[in-house]
């Protein structure tokens, strides 16, 4: 009767009421059950490890594990064991490679222009490329299948020597997105003036309307050419100073990122519809976004100082 009640096996109740009988409680008692073979010490050690050596492989911490420990360890006990540590296997993100040089340069670019209220950072242009592939199939690292399907067809991870692609120039600022210019063939300086010239001067002037504005660029070689630097010079345009390997201290990386993850929800199959596709989102993304991102530029600049230079999280 007490099982239908409370929507119980007879053996789950007659088991608890057991238990009741014969300590007083129905809290199942401490130590029973199988014991692990990694003690809280063990614990302490492997998370030691696993946190110096973040990119270990668990086969290769389990090898160093059965060596330390001296105990016959499995993979999945250690798998197990790196869970207990509230530690977990991630894709690592992605962040350029920053020597000694380029984090004292982004240290002492970010502490310069810490002063800067949100206010002058909303007076910024931001300027970037970006190559967008045309996606063939499911790219993606992970498949679901059981073991047996290892060489079903529909479980490769598909890939091509040279994948269409384009690359974008683009431009925005906290109050609209610029116009998107698309590559023909390579780029040079010559090629980056005429963008400059036919969609970044127009939109300054329809933007900031004479008002002060700062152009921002990064340093590749197309940017920092004599005959680029001449125009903008001769324009009076007045040039962000950008340091190296930064593209976490713009907010239109940001926006890159938006548009391609929203592009590879679409998976354009062919050069024409990845430009439709580019463009379409490239309009689609809202005033308070651009106006976030902007604002968030200090908070980025405290992160670069209080790493003394290192990759921030945006």
């Amino acid at each position: 009767k007490i099982a239908k009640i409370l929507h119980l096996s007879s053996s789950t109740v007659h088991n608890i009421i057991r238990r009741f009988r014969e300590s007083g409680t129905i809290s199942v008692r401490k130590g029973q059950g199988r014991k692990t073979i990694l003690d809280a010490r063990d614990l302490r050690a492997l998370k030691r490890h696993c946190t110096t050596n973040r990119n270990a492989t668990v086969k290769e911490i389990t090898e160093w594990a059965q060596e330390y420990f001296q105990k016959p360890l499995s993979v999945n006990t250690i798998h197990r064991a790196i869970r207990r540590c509230q530690l977990k296997l991630y894709s690592a993100k992605k962040k350029p490679f920053l020597s000694k040089i380029h984090k004292l340069r982004r240290f002492h670019w970010a502490r310069d222009n810490l002063t800067w209220s949100v206010a002058k950072w909303k007076t910024v242009l931001w300027s970037d490329e970006s190559r967008f592939e045309v996606l063939f199939g499911n790219l993606g690292r992970h498949v679901i299948r059981t073991k047996e399907d290892k060489d079903n067809p529909s479980c490769y991870q598909r890939s091509v020597q040279k994948p269409a692609s384009l690359m974008v120039w683009g431009c925005m600022s906290a109050c609209g997105m610029g116009s998107l210019h698309v590559w023909k063939g390579s780029i040079n300086a010559e090629k980056y003036i005429q963008v400059l010239e036919q969609h970044m001067l127009p939109f300054r002037r329809h933007l900031f309307q004479g008002r002060p504005c700062i152009f921002q660029q990064d340093n590749a070689r197309p940017h920092s050419a004599s005959i680029t630097t001449s125009l903008l010079r001769r324009r009076r345009i007045r040039v962000l100073k950008w340091p190296v390997c930064s593209p976490d201290l713009s907010p239109i990386e940001n926006i890159w990122r938006i548009i391609k993850r929203k592009v590879r929800q679409r998976r354009p199959k062919t050069i024409e519809q990845l430009e439709a596709c580019i463009r379409h989102e490239w309009e689609s993304i809202p005033i308070p976004k651009l106006e976030k991102l902007v604002s968030s530029v200090p908070r980025r600049l405290l992160s670069v100082v209080r790493r003394r230079g290192d990759a921030t999280q945006w």
